[in-house]
């Protein structure tokens, strides 16, 4: 009984082992009659299958598919079929790769035979698999080495040096080895320009073939199959029809006859698709599997890794290919380079020689000789001359020539040879003896001389004139002249021309020189008489210098020395006492007293007389070893060498005050002149002369503070009053700078009911150290800095600020005289009225009458541009001065302030001359018309005083103390 083998769609390895069926057919002879087998089993390498025999076959078969389905160990048996004599054993394989079940139906029962029967039906069904196994391992590796041949191959194909048409007929044999591939083509797509190339066309039914270099766009190929595949991008398989249906393209015979299978695969470079290769059949349908894809997939990367390297190695061979024409030709560009890089390194060589020889040639004939041989060195220049242009321009003359046939080259009157040819067009001339002899038949050149078979010649320039030519000819017809040797003897000539230059201006030199060495001696002459006087005349400079550096160091009325003069003794005596202890000196700091009054009353020749007086006692008083220097004005100082003690400092100034108080007549006057002194004795705290000097200047105001025509010694307690001074000057720079000054405001009332009319502003210091200061404490030290004006102009703004703010009555505000010598003080001052919006008729100015009378026209128009904006003024302290009516008639002024003095010597203990002179004032107010203002009302006597004699206003401490603000009760 045949056996019947299953199949399954599995895959082609699910196929009956060879073999198997006649292992059941060995087993089943084995079995009593009326015995069936089915066989299932399913393996790794081979799959899944079953065999059986007998019409019963089926019903078998199911009963060892249940069974190999049972999760049951090996060799274990299925569940009891309905019939009894059928059963199934299931088992795995040795070597675990397989798993077998065997159902079996007994027909004629023989129990003697079972047992030993299914061991041995296991043994030869698990062999047959094993070699199933192994034969199904074969053909695999040989169509692995089928595939890695052929691969091979189409590597060896992609590096062989062969065109590639052949390349890819290799390529189409190779896969032909590999499956059905009779028709074949490979195409190259570009997916940014949409277009197909037919790099290979093979086919036996479509006779159609384009060239590799024609591309076909997408709108020529729409119902291609090819380019729907490229469009898709994924490998298809089936007949044409199928396809076509798939991919939507409609049948179009242009594009070939439809083919029975159909197969195509994408080449894919990344995620692009850059082309296809497709094989057909016309007469074998289904003869392409999926095995057949994926194996022609796996060709098409390696056909596309092929055409990728033959491309390129094309496109490498084409690179090279132009790479080496552009070498050879840089080769040939760099090798003329060459060329003319040494023509140039002669020819600049040759030009070096010839500025060289410019230089050091001794004469022009041995520069000519030595140019002809550098000329020689470039060109042929056996016969070579220099022609040159007479000064005047009629002559043509030849300083230099040598030639094979004209020995004596003769001058000549200019005429219209070649050589003038050349100098009248200033360019070169290159001809050879036909060109001469057309020249000559023109009636443009004559011939002079030999006629030569080449001629050349350059012009010859100084500057942009043309002065001769530089000729060289050849009368061998071997020897022709080029334009290369043209531009390279116009370099020369142009070289030449300087070189010329040079020769002539070293000839001109050498003839300067000869010159100059005579006219040199002359002058030597002339100098050493010169010289002579010129001593003379230094002597009297000297002389002169001498004077004025006297001049320069001493006084020009008394002839003593200078304060620079003294500054320098004083330099010389600190570094000789620094050095040698023991070395003590004193300064002396001597001020006439009252010597303005002399200058004032006698005039100042007077006083010149008195000075000179005044020097000559202290210059015969002082002893030798002193220096005796006038400062300026009636100030003089002495730099006295002294002991350690002070008792000869004192000794001599008080000797020195004896004789300048004896009697002297000055301008037919009898005058008995003093003197205040101030001594400084050294010590090594002092840097410097002009600190001796201060320290000195301090002691001699003290004399004066003491009742002056005396002296005083600089000591600790003036030391100190100084430093306290330098302090107090550094405060006030601070304060003005932190704004600590403030206005207190004392209030001027109307003394007959005590109605505030107005308010003084009067300075106060807010010191960080030492509280509220009056200006008492400051006020001089501020005076003699020049700091006042900008303490005053601090207290102005806070003031103006206060009027801003509004209120009733006037604020006046003290001016210092100093303001008036300021051109713009009015303006600035109501500039700050503007700024903060003060009304100006609130506010006035009391000044005192030394402002009236220092500079009195700017005084005046100050005051009245003032009293034009409202702002009125004040007399302050009236009759402590000059008190004089005319400035009160010149004036704008407001009113007059009466000095509290007078207000003092008022009431019932008070003088009669004080009553008498208020009433005069309040008596010559009231005629001007000026109001009057009682300063310092301490006591209801004054008041009532004053009140009496018509006194309308008054401000002192009975009628209000200073406040910090307008209408404030706070009191100083």
């Amino acid at each position: 009984m045949p056996i019947q083998p299953v199949l399954t769609d599995d895959s082609a390895a699910s196929r009956c082992p060879v073999g198997m069926d006649a292992v059941l057919q060995l087993l089943l002879e084995s079995l009593p009659a009326g015995a069936a087998l089915a066989l299932c089993w399913r393996d790794w390498a081979l799959g899944s299958g079953s065999c059986a025999s007998d019409p019963r076959a089926p019903q078998l078969r199911r009963l060892a598919e249940r069974a190999l389905a049972n999760d049951g160990g090996a060799n274990s048996h299925a569940d009891e079929p309905a019939h009894p004599r059928m059963q199934a054993h299931v088992w795995d394989s040795v070597d675990g790769s397989a798993r077998i079940a065997l159902a079996v139906h007994r027909g004629d029962p023989d129990e003697a035979v079972w047992p030993g029967w299914l061991p041995l039906a296991q043994a030869l069904i698990n062999s047959q698999l094993q070699a199933s196994r192994a034969d199904a391992r074969v053909v695999s590796l040989e169509k692995s080495k089928r595939l890695q041949q052929a691969l091979y191959e189409i590597a060896d194909v992609a590096g062989a040096d062969m065109e590639m048409q052949d390349m890819l007929r290799r390529v189409h044999a190779v896969v032909g080895s590999l499956m059905y591939a009779e028709n074949c083509y490979i195409v190259q797509y570009d997916d940014q320009r949409r277009t197909v190339r037919f790099l290979y066309f093979a086919d036996q039914n479509d006779p159609w073939n384009a060239g590799p270099e024609h591309e076909f766009g997408a709108e020529e190929m729409v119902n291609s199959m090819t380019f729907a595949l490229l469009r898709h991008g994924q490998p298809l398989r089936g007949p044409s029809s199928v396809i076509r249906q798939k991919l939507g393209v409609v049948r179009d015979a242009s594009h070939g006859p439809d083919s029975l299978d159909w197969l195509g695969v994408p080449m894919r470079r990344d995620d692009r698709v850059c082309g296809a290769i497709v094989v057909q059949s016309y007469d074998r349908p289904g003869c392409y599997a999926d095995e057949d894809r994926a194996l022609l997939g796996y060709v098409a990367q390696h056909i596309l890794t092929a055409l990728d390297r033959k491309h390129a190695h094309v496109e490498l061979e084409n690179r090279v290919e132009s790479r080496t024409h552009e070498l050879q030709r840089a080769n040939r560009e760099l090798q003329a380079e060459i060329m003319e890089r040494k023509r140039s390194e002669k020819l600049q060589k040759a030009l070096f020689r010839i500025t060289e020889l410019a230089i050091t040639s001794d004469t022009l004939e041995h520069f000519y000789a030595d140019v002809h041989v550098v000329v020689d060195g470039l060109l042929d220049a056996r016969n070579f001359y220099i022609a040159l242009l007479s000064d005047d321009a009629q002559m043509l003359q030849f300083p230099y020539s040598i030639d094979e046939r004209d020995m004596m080259r003769k001058a000549r009157r200019v005429s219209n040879g070649s050589t003038e040819y050349v100098i009248a067009t200033g360019k070169p001339l290159l001809a050879d003896r036909d060109g001469i002899d057309a020249l000559g038949q023109q009636g443009v050149i004559v011939q002079h001389g030999p006629r030569s078979t080449s001629w050349l010649g350059v012009p010859l320039f100084r500057g942009d004139e043309v002065v001769g030519a530089v000729v060289v000819q050849s009368y061998d017809d071997d020897v022709r002249f080029t334009l290369h040797d043209q531009s390279l003897l116009t370099f020369v000539a142009h070289n030449i021309g300087i070189g010329l230059a040079r020769q002539r201006a070293q000839e001109n030199l050498r003839a300067a020189h000869a010159e100059l060495e005579q006219r040199v001696e002359e002058r030597t002459r002339e100098l050493a008489q010169a010289n002579t006087q010129l001593m003379a005349q230094i002597s009297e400079r000297l002389r002169a210098e001498q004077r004025l550096t006297h001049q320069a160091t001493h006084d020009a009325l008394t002839g003593l020395p200078n304060r620079p003069r003294l500054l320098d003794g004083l330099a010389a005596a600190i570094e000789q006492a620094r050095q040698h202890e023991g070395a003590s000196f004193a300064v002396i700091f001597l001020d006439l007293d009252r010597f303005k009054l002399v200058n004032d009353s006698m005039g100042h020749a007077a006083g010149d007389e008195l000075l000179v007086e005044v020097s000559r006692r202290i210059t015969t008083t002082a002893p030798p070893t002193a220096l005796v220097s006038r400062l300026g004005g009636d100030e003089f100082a002495i730099l006295l060498p002294c002991g350690e003690g002070s008792e000869d400092v004192r000794e001599f100034a008080q000797r020195l005050l004896f004789v300048l108080g004896q009697h002297m007549w000055v301008g037919g006057r009898e005058l008995f002149p003093s003197a205040s002194i101030g001594i400084a004795r050294w010590h090594a705290r002092y840097r410097n002369g002009d600190e001796l000097l201060r320290d000195a200047d301090a002691a001699m105001y003290r004399a004066k503070e003491e009742g002056r025509d005396r002296y005083a010694m600089f000591d600790e307690e003036m030391r100190e009053a100084a430093v306290q001074s330098l302090d107090l000057e550094a405060d006030l720079r601070r304060a003005i700078n932190h704004r600590d000054f403030v206005p207190y405001f004392q209030p001027i009332t109307r003394l007959d009911d005590g109605q505030v009319v107005g308010y003084e502003a009067l300075l106060r210091w807010q010191h960080e150290r030492r509280g509220l200061l009056l200006p008492a404490e400051f006020i001089s030290l501020g005076e003699n800095s020049g700091l006042i004006e900008q303490v005053d102009w601090l207290l102005y703004e806070q003031v103006i600020e206060q009027v801003a703010r509004g209120g009733e009555g006037y604020v006046s505000v003290n001016v210092s005289p100093r303001h008036f010598r300021s051109p713009d003080f009015a303006d600035r001052l109501l500039g700050l009225c503007d700024k903060h919006g003060a009304d100006t008729t609130r506010l006035r100015v009391e000044i005192t009458e030394v402002a009236l009378l220092d500079d009195a026209p700017r005084t005046l128009r100050m005051l009245r541009t003032l009293r034009q904006h409202g702002v009125l003024a004040q007399l302050d302290d009236f009759g402590t001065g000059f008190s004089a009516l005319s400035y009160l008639h010149r004036f704008p002024i407001s009113a007059l302030k009466i000095d509290r003095s007078f207000i003092a010597g008022m009431g019932e203990d008070g003088r009669p001359e004080s009553l008498a002179l208020v009433r005069a004032i309040l008596a010559l107010a009231s005629t001007l018309g000026i109001d009057t203002i009682a300063e310092g009302v301490e006591t209801d006597e004054q008041r009532a005083a004053l009140l009496e004699l018509g006194c309308r206003f008054g401000q002192g401490y009975l009628l209000g103390r200073p406040a910090a603000r307008i209408g404030g009760l706070v009191t100083a």
